[in-house]
């Protein structure tokens, strides 16, 4: 459960800046709204916590 919860940790802290990536340099080939962007960032944030969490709860069993 530890490595699961560092995983989705690193999930979370990719998603953040590629999000931001995508937005500027129009690197999906389609419009990129804000709002795709907003989405992608809240993902990354929730994927990050649940992953601390998890990782949290594994250690502490």
């Amino acid at each position: 459960m530890r490595t699961f919860g560092k995983i989705l940790q690193i999930i979370g802290l990719i998603l953040l800046p590629l999000a931001c990536f995508a937005q500027i340099s129009d690197g999906l080939g389609r419009h990129f709204g804000v709002s795709d962007m907003v989405l992608w960032s809240v993902f990354g944030i929730a994927a990050f916590f649940i992953g601390r969490f998890v990782e949290g709860y594994a250690s502490s069993s």
